[in-house]
């Protein structure tokens, strides 16, 4: 049994991410429709995912494009502020990813009581974003510094239009991440949100450290999940849910509905 059952509550657990439109300092920021706007298109989507069974939620700056490795003050703010006027109202474990930058997603699980974080902790890359680098030591650092030990700590190792620098495996990648940083999960993506995770990419990473929780990061839906699902021990899900299975659309509850249905067979198969 790993840390998913006590946590959020099942084995092949499913976070499923809840969007939020861009904020205030975002080039797409809506500014004649303002933060009312995007508190409540989360409150939507928050109440969809709930009703339609998911077993966690994930909050994440999604529509901040383009993306920042050091995010702005504003930005961390607004998500707080969206949060904290959820929080009432939200009813299974949920995390919290602030693109792309470790420490401030760990201020905001921190602030929030948010149950974990996922992030690129570890790696230098190319990237769409520029050359990205990381300081996994300084980022547990402060972790423990403002109190946020018992956050658990998702490992993005195959981040989303990316490359690693150094030419080293998969396998090589995810052992000595394992080895030096101890995390809670690694996560496996594919190239963007919503792209299928190589299945063959899931197992060799599963084969080389089968004792730490692995999570297919991007890509599962309803014509996949049993096959990324036997090897993966939970998801996180976020395209899928969408009108139309559109990275754009907001959460249409009937398909959250069906995709949890067919998760929970596959559980009482297992």
């Amino acid at each position: 049994m790993t840390w998913l059952k006590e946590v959020i509550g099942t084995e092949k657990a499913i976070i499923a991410m809840c969007h939020l439109l861009p904020l205030p300092g975002d080039p797409y920021f809506d500014k004649e429709k303002g933060m009312d706007y995007v508190v409540e298109m989360a409150r939507k989507d928050l109440h969809a995912l709930q009703d339609g069974g998911v077993d966690a939620i994930m909050f994440s700056n999604e529509f901040s494009l383009p993306y920042l490795t050091d995010v702005k003050t504003e930005t961390v703010v607004a998500m707080a502020r969206i949060i904290g006027e959820l929080k009432s109202e939200i009813k299974v474990p949920f995390g919290v990813n602030v693109l792309w930058d470790a420490k401030k997603s760990l201020d905001l699980a921190a602030a929030t009581g948010a149950t974990f974080v996922r992030e690129i902790f570890t790696g230098v890359y190319a990237s769409d974003f520029g050359t990205w680098n990381t300081n996994v030591g300084e980022t547990i650092r402060h972790q423990y510094r403002i109190g946020a030990e018992n956050v658990k700590l998702l490992f993005n190792i195959v981040p989303e239009a990316a490359r690693y620098l150094a030419d080293r495996s998969i396998e090589s990648i995810a052992k000595s991440t394992v080895f030096n940083n101890r995390p809670d999960a690694l996560c496996v993506s594919g190239l963007t949100a919503g792209a299928q995770t190589d299945s063959q990419l899931l197992k060799k990473v599963k084969d080389i450290v089968p004792d730490t929780v692995l999570f297919a990061n991007t890509g599962v839906r309803l014509s996949n999940l049993e096959e990324q699902l036997s090897v993966a021990d939970g998801a996180v899900t976020g395209t899928t849910f969408k009108y139309d299975g559109k990275f754009e659309n907001h959460v249409d509850i009937v398909r959250v509905k069906e995709f949890m249905n067919k998760v929970k067979e596959f559980r009482n198969s297992l």
